[in-house]
């Protein structure tokens, strides 16, 4: 297997056995709780709107959730290493479980979009802090179990989210969306608190110093920096002055982060997790997995209602099929990397997942439900076998001190390749439907693929009018996305061959 070396930051810590299973039952609450709030309000968009008003803003009601938890990642991450992951992980869901109480509560769309920031600044701590006490919780032998556990309630949890959405809207009231996640996160917060019990920090009774100055730089970067990414191209052109003056303010931004990090004595990104090839490595890899995933995840549901005339719970049957695979693969992915590596096997799961991106293009048309279904079900395992590793390999090769920042590196650079993906593959989208339709195509947001379906993209399309042309500008649309996407996996592949080491340089536990 991979290379050991004896472990230099300290002993491991976290829950003894007798404490996990209370424990771990709390990490699969909060990773649920993370990844429904992500995608449950899709489906009540039309009546959040009829209450509220502000249609024009509804698509923040995602944009700012997401942004909020992806600019935090990176400053939990530390906060874990630094003051341990319990009072993190307490803190985020308190904030998680407040934010969502006010969302129940909102008066207005304005007030809803920024109860569900706090909401997100909640999720970031949920979100890296779960991955990395489940790596604290279980040696190398064992991680893979419980990773594939919590990619299973990740799975199911954000392909659930839309179904629950519409049950809670049409049987009580769009407020219980974010009401149930109280005592479901009352539950994991109680948890947490009764069965999770670290060891004291070991120091040189010196108090920890914390960069508060480099957080704040990176929060106002990473969000400055995505909203320009995320609003672009549709709410303002790509050529614009909003785009320009917002990216050069983030590029301002991250001049002064690298400033500001660079004297810091213990800096919220410090320059080890891109100095290590390793952990540059996987980042770079998974943040190709971000944007690849949006594919998909974004528009494979569109094509099998616009292109193949399914109904919307069919259509979401063919992108739910790789949530059962990609779990499985996760599990099994420890019987091959322990006979050939993690790199190694995570490049067999890119290099079977680029060739079958590549292949959906070459589907008949419009062709049969079945055909998407099965390369999606296929896609799922080769993801599965890609992701796992990586994440367990480079958890493996960090001590307790490391992990967080580690951890939360990597789940960053997956979350801002996913906000790059929805920029890039939604304009080449909207560029392929204009070509096709003669420049009448309108745009193609991605808020509105993921809030309306067929109903959005008809109406926005003009589809009554011109049913086939229509149809054959979004196979087309989508095709091209999935030879981007292809692409980000060839990408990925290539990373890993040139910049990651042949074997981890695993701690051993």
């Amino acid at each position: 297997m991979e290379s050991t070396r004896p472990a230099t930051h300290g002993a491991e810590r976290g829950a003894g056995p007798d404490r996990r299973g209370p424990v771990v039952a709390a990490l699969m609450l909060a990773m649920a709780l993370a990844a429904l709030d992500a995608t449950i309000v899709s489906t009540a968009v039309p009546q959040i709107v009829g209450d509220l008003g502000g249609f024009s803003l509804f698509s923040w009601l995602f944009s700012g959730y997401l942004l909020a938890v992806t600019v935090t990642l990176p400053v939990y991450g530390k906060l874990s290493d630094t003051f341990g992951r319990k009072p993190v992980l307490v803190a985020g869901a308190a904030l998680f479980l407040l934010g969502s109480l006010l969302c129940a509560l909102a008066w207005n769309m304005g007030a809803l979009i920024a109860f569900r920031v706090l909401q997100g600044l909640g999720g970031g701590a949920l979100q890296g802090t779960v991955q990395t006490l489940a790596a604290d919780l279980y040696p190398l032998e064992e991680r893979p179990k419980i990773q594939a556990r919590l990619s299973s309630v990740w799975a199911v949890s954000a392909v659930a989210g839309p179904g629950l959405g519409g049950v809670l809207v049409a049987y009580a009231d769009w407020r219980w969306i974010f009401l149930v996640n109280l005592p479901v996160g009352a539950l994991a917060l109680w948890l947490i608190v009764r069965h999770l019990h670290e060891p004291a920090r070991e120091g040189n009774g010196t108090r920890p110093r914390v960069d508060w100055a480099g957080a704040l730089a990176v929060f106002a970067c990473g969000g400055v920096l995505l909203a320009a990414l995320v609003q672009g191209g549709v709410a303002w052109p790509w050529l614009s002055v909003p785009s320009f003056a917002l990216f050069a303010t983030g590029l301002a931004l991250l001049a002064a982060v690298v400033v500001i990090e660079r004297r810091a004595a213990e800096p919220i990104i410090p320059g080890w997790v891109w100095r290590r090839r390793t952990i540059a490595a996987v980042n770079l890899a998974l943040g190709a997995l971000g944007v690849l995933m949006v594919a998909p995840a974004v528009f494979l549901p569109t094509y099998a209602q616009s292109v193949l005339g399914l109904a919307p719970v069919a259509a979401g049957f063919v992108l739910s099929v790789w949530t059962l695979s990609w779990p499985v693969s996760a599990a099994l992915s420890q019987h091959v990397y322990r006979r050939i590596g993690f790199r190694n096997t995570a490049m067999l799961g890119i290099g079977a997942a680029s060739t079958l991106l590549f292949a959906f293009p070459f589907l008949p048309y419009p062709g049969e439900a079945w055909q998407p279904a099965l390369l999606m079900l296929l896609l799922g395992a080769a993801l599965g076998l890609f992701q796992l590793p990586l994440i367990v390999g480079v958890q493996s090769t960090v001590g307790w001190a490391e992990r967080g920042t580690a951890t939360a590196s990597i789940l960053f650079c997956r979350q801002t390749g996913q906000t790059l993906g929805a920029a890039a593959f939604g304009a080449i989208a909207n560029g392929v439907l204009a070509a096709r339709l003669g420049g009448t195509g309108g745009d193609l947001e991605v808020g509105h693929l993921e809030a309306g379906g067929l109903d959005s993209v008809t109406r926005e399309l003009g589809a009554g009018a011109a049913d086939e042309p229509v149809r054959r500008a979004i196979a087309d649309a989508v095709h091209a996305v999935y030879l981007g996407a292809a692409g980000a996996a060839a990408l990925a592949f290539l990373v890993l061959l040139v910049v990651a080491p042949r074997r981890f340089p695993v701690l051993k536990d």
